[in-house]
């Protein structure tokens, strides 16, 4: 198939396969890192599911007729189809379209993230990292697992699996130490219902015992006070004092201060040397043990045997919170042990002689500190014990934070060790033998591509003469990229969003740390955060830089190509700055499909009202090039609605339970789709506008009619459409 084909491709129609796409997809976001472990080598934000990635491209490279759930399946060899990603992000288009065998470009403005690719896509091999991941735990990794060792309360030496912090402030009115528990119990299992036991600390004496996570009176056994377990000084944003019962602000408080807030040891998590595990209260032995671990880092620093960042917060919408708590700089973030066991981790990564491995291990180490800071909190036992920071994807102040054994044990969450094997050694496995989820079960089919090639190339081809199958990677903005004129056959990307999570003001905090030894992409600056990234709180600025990136892809892209990406915003000031940008950059949307994206429980989605779990895939053309016509926007209107409800009982018919933001996503991406080649920005946004609450009044009618409709089932993916209509709007 060549991509200047002028048959239109199965993307472009309504038999693209998109609940087929969105059943794998539901799997796939379940355990992203297991389906997909080499996007997942470090952490990056609104990572897409490869899944519906490698769907797209088929979608693209496949023509009207042909079938995607089988080829779904199948190996191919797409080359010398060229395939371009400007916001490549954890480099997820790259890895699908390398495994299809097209050239891929990938360009990304964050040297974080561009680094995490070029590493993941790089030149692993399994034997040289194991042999110095041997190397580093007979060595650093000794004296890291030293710092975590104390005795138990007969005096038998174990390791610590988690010790447990509190912040404490001093109170406004009568100057007291309060501790900003809010609840009492600090230990839960993720399955309460199952285990129903909970760890609690005693407000009297500091005690550590156990009760039942409903009871709301306990007795401590060691002082006999009664209290409520649920109930601590804190409740939402003020805390009271214990001591003169007096209210306060806590983020006042300790912005008076000047300083980031002081933090407190009240327990630890002990396992013992039969793999018994054990909650006690600290001891003097725990406190002089930290004690000697902020000595040791005053003399390292004053010997400059180590670095540490030194990089500041700057004010911004993703880093306010912290600065409201008076954190200054990235090195705050981290307590004084873990400042010590970090610092001599990187300084032995970057000792090891072959550049490759060592990169990875620089990567495996920057990922291990979203595990190991003070913003860290503990989830319980029976899944992953520690919350990493960026679980709310913001930079939230965890009032009981909890340090994790940095190096780690066979039992432990987040550390050194447990990365290792669970990340790095993950991604080595899925390059050699990529595979592919299927629709039942926790199956998986293998021999659906080449094994990955190792071979990253960091330079754009000014001629235009792509390597076939080759990987080329360029870190910098994406609205001027050097490639020659109609030299790419496709672009397939996930814009970022304008106004939510900031992808750079979060990546400093890795880049605090990757640029002490700059290798690769990073380079020593101050910050990640660039003029030109498409990013803003202001939707018009977003809107301008949006177009900018989307006009550099037209120009670079052939005549008939595709750019195609997926969207989602719940806000009409995100859809209307995409209409902007589209249109403005001389494109026209030729079809959108609704498909699965985001796991439904993850935090920011648990905590909305409406939350959304699908992307809309938008589908567009140069005008010149599409040869639709712009209907009336009254008939617009009408076959928005017809398509949305087709579209709507697919997703249905698959068990998909709908929200109504997701309602209202499949409806805007219809109606954009339905516009044609509009004469200028403007006219889109006007139609947009003007349509407005009739659409609004659409899609809470959806809900009910979507249930009358023909139920699709995936089996029935390859089928022509066979839908009612919609019913005339009513005006």
């Amino acid at each position: 198939m060549q991509a200047q084909s002028s048959q239109p491709r199965l993307i472009e129609g309504d038999a693209f396969p998109f609940e087929f796409l969105s059943t794998v997809a539901e799997r796939e976001s379940w355990r992203k890192e297991i389906y997909r472990p080499i996007y997942h080598i470090h952490k990056w934000w609104a990572n897409r599911l490869g899944t519906v990635f490698r769907g797209i491209l088929l979608g693209c490279l496949l023509q009207e007729g042909e079938n995607l759930q089988g080829a779904f399946y199948k190996r191919h060899d797409f080359g010398p189809i060229s395939v371009f990603d400007p916001f490549m992000g954890s480099g997820t288009t790259l890895g699908e379209a390398h495994k299809l065998g097209c050239t891929a470009i990938g360009r990304d403005i964050n040297p974080v993230a561009c680094e995490a690719v070029r590493v993941a896509f790089g030149p692993l091999k399994r034997h040289r990292l194991q042999d110095a991941y041997v190397q580093l735990s007979e060595t650093v990794g000794e004296r890291l697992r030293r710092l975590y060792r104390t005795t138990d309360d007969s005096g038998l030496l174990c390791d610590v699996l988690y010790y447990f912090w509190v912040k404490w402030t001093s109170c406004p009115h009568c100057n007291s130490s309060v501790d900003l528990f809010s609840s009492r119990v600090f230990a839960r299992n993720a399955y309460p219902d199952r285990k129903p036991e909970v760890r609690i600390c005693c407000p009297g004496c500091g005690g550590v015992f156990s009760a039942l996570n409903g009871d709301t009176t306990t007795h401590c056994p060691g002082c006999g006070l009664e209290f409520n377990p649920h109930i601590g000084p804190v409740s939402g944003a003020n805390a009271t004092c214990t001591i003169c019962s007096q209210s306060f602000s806590i983020a006042e408080a300790i912005r008076k201060t000047g300083q980031p807030p002081n933090h407190r040891l009240y327990a630890k998590l002990l396992l013992s040397p039969d793999g018994t595990k054990r909650y006690l209260p600290t001891t003097q032995e725990d406190i002089d043990a930290y004690k000697a671990c902020q000595s040791a880092l005053r003399d390292e620093l004053k010997q400059d045997t180590i670095r540490l960042p030194d990089m500041s917060l700057t004010d911004g919408y993703n880093t306010r919170q912290a600065m409201g708590y008076a954190y200054h700089s990235w090195r705050d973030f981290f307590n004084e042990r873990q400042l010590l066991a970090l610092s001599w981790l990187q300084q032995a990564i970057i000792q090891l002689p072959d550049a490759a491995t060592r990169d990875a291990f620089l990567v495996l180490f920057s990922g291990v500190l979203e595990f190991n800071n003070m913003f860290a909190s503990y989830k319980g036992e029976g899944t992953g014990a520690v919350r990493h920071m960026f679980a709310h994807h913001i930079l939230k102040p965890e009032r009981t934070p909890i340090e994790a054994n940095v190096w780690g044990t066979p039992k432990s969450s987040g550390s050194f060790s447990s990365l290792y094997k669970n990340r790095l050694l993950r991604v080595v496995e899925y390059r050699d033998a990529p595979f592919e989820a299927t629709t039942q079960g926790s199956g998986k089919v293998y021999c659906v591509a080449e094994p990955f090639s190792g071979e990253v190339i960091d330079f754009w081809p000014v001629s235009g003469e792509f390597k076939r199958r080759g990987i080329y990677l360029s870190c910098g903005s994406s609205d001027g990229i050097g490639l020659p004129d109609k030299s790419i056959d496709l672009v397939v990307t996930d814009p970022p969003f304008f106004d939510n999570v900031h992808y750079s003001e979060l990546a400093d905090f890795f880049f605090a740390w990757q640029s002490l030894y700059p290798r690769g992409f990073v380079e020593s600056a101050r910050t990640t955060r660039h003029e030109h990234e498409v990013q803003d709180t202001d939707p018009d600025r977003f809107a301008l830089k949006l177009q900018a990136v989307f006009t550099e892809c037209g120009r670079v892209l052939k005549d008939n190509g595709l750019l195609v990406f997926t969207y989602h915003h719940s806000r009409r000031q995100g859809w209307i700055a995409l209409v902007k940008a589209i249109y403005g950059a001389g494109f026209t949307v030729v079809n959108a499909h609704p498909v699965r994206a985001e796991m439904t429980v993850a935090a920011p989605k648990t905590q909305a009202k409406e939350p959304i779990q699908l992307d809309t895939v938008l589908v567009c053309k140069k005008k010149a090039f599409d040869t639709g016509s712009c209907d009336s926007t009254h008939r617009t209107v009408e076959e928005t609605a017809r398509r949305a409800n087709q579209k709507l009982s697919r997703l249905t018919s698959i068990g998909l339970a709908l929200s109504r933001n997701d309602r209202r996503i499949v409806f805007i991406g219809q109606f954009v789709a339905g516009l044609g080649p509009v004469a200028n920005p403007q006219t889109a946004v006007s139609a947009l506008l003007e349509q407005e609450t009739l659409l609004e009044r659409l899609i809470d009618s959806s809900a009910p009619a979507i249930q009358k409709s023909y139920h699709r089932t995936a089996s029935d993916a390859q089928l022509p459409l066979q839908y009612p209509l919609w019913d005339e709007p009513t005006p």
